[in-house]
């Protein structure tokens, strides 16, 4: 996230870190704007630098579920799979720590820097990305790794626009958030049928699942004399290979990808709906007018202005 949280300070993620992975006392901690959903800092000690972030639970994730995915993208590692950066485990054995209102992780710090759009949509960048994704997908999937399951139900439009009926009063972006909302009511519900209608042909072909990363989009990649690494395993989980694929498509790697179509749009409406209902849940509630708020704001106007 852009912006410090509210909830908890350096000194609390110090003595986290302290407490659970370092051996010695934090001799540095920095906070990093970076990002779009989970807090990081960069944490020094012993020697050692760590990447720490903070993911906070609802609506994605309860503490096993996060849990599963970290672990899951260790154990991945382990056997082989050289595209993830993998988490420490802290000195329970378990890769998260509960810490105020989320949970805590840690891998540790890579030399290296985030391509830029441009630079992830090179034919050689490319073609390193649908390699490693191509092993990811190849991979014995992990124990305990949860599958993937539709991200809004049924009623999801019509509670939606009940709930955008009404002004809403909890921040300055509120009714500006509240109205495109209103305003796309006919097409959300276009969207949900459909997402549905596909969930369900995705959801028949289970046997056909694989391990897939959910969001290997270039700011989520490492690059440097490491090679290709991938960030921000919290949301892997089981899944048609396509969930994976947004991103590719849009840099003409079709020719390298066997993508059912159908799964390609099943995932750009999984993408699309679920960002809409977590922004209405964050307008609805009280905000400030932060960096950040404003940055869901322009997500919530891209989203909706779908076809």
């Amino acid at each position: 996230m852009l912006s410090r949280p509210s909830f908890i300070d350096d000194d609390t993620i110090a003595d986290a870190v302290t407490a659970h992975w370092l051996s010695h006392d934090v001799t540095q901690v920095d906070y990093l704007p970076w990002g779009f959903g989970a807090h990081h800092w960069r944490v020094t000690g012993g020697g050692a630098t760590l990447f720490v972030t903070l993911d906070q639970l609802a609506p994605r994730h309860t503490g096993a579920s996060l849990e599963a995915a970290y672990a899951g993208a260790a154990e991945l590692a382990a056997a082989g799979l050289e595209v993830v950066c993998a988490p420490v485990p802290a000195r329970s054995g378990t890769f998260t720590v509960e810490v105020g209102a989320g949970a805590l992780s840690v891998t540790p710090w890579l030399d290296g820097r985030t391509p830029t759009e441009a630079e992830a949509g090179r034919p050689e960048h490319v073609g390193e990305l649908v390699d490693a994704l191509a092993a990811l997908h190849r991979a014995v999937p992990p124990q305990g790794l949860r599958p993937w399951a539709p991200r809004v139900g049924p009623g999801f439009a019509d509670a939606l626009r009940v709930r955008a009926a009404r002004p809403w009063a909890s921040g300055p972006f509120a009714e500006e958030a509240r109205s495109a909302i209103a305003a796309r009511g006919a097409a959300i519900g276009r969207w949900t049928d459909r997402y549905l209608e596909l969930a369900g042909v995705a959801l028949s072909r289970r046997d056909g699942w694989v391990p897939t990363h959910g969001e290997p989009h270039n700011d989520n990649q490492l690059v440097g004399a490491f090679g290709l690494r991938l960030v921000d395993w919290e949301s892997l989980s089981l899944a048609p290979r396509e969930r994976d694929y947004s991103d590719l498509l849009t840099v003409g790697a079709s020719d390298r990808l066997d993508a059912d179509p159908a799964m390609v749009e099943l995932f750009a409406l999984d993408w699309r709906l679920s960002e809409i209902a977590e922004y209405a849940d964050w307008f609805a509630a009280p905000h400030t007018g932060t960096e950040d708020d404003r940055t869901a704001l322009e997500g919530l106007h891209e989203e909706l202005s779908e076809e």
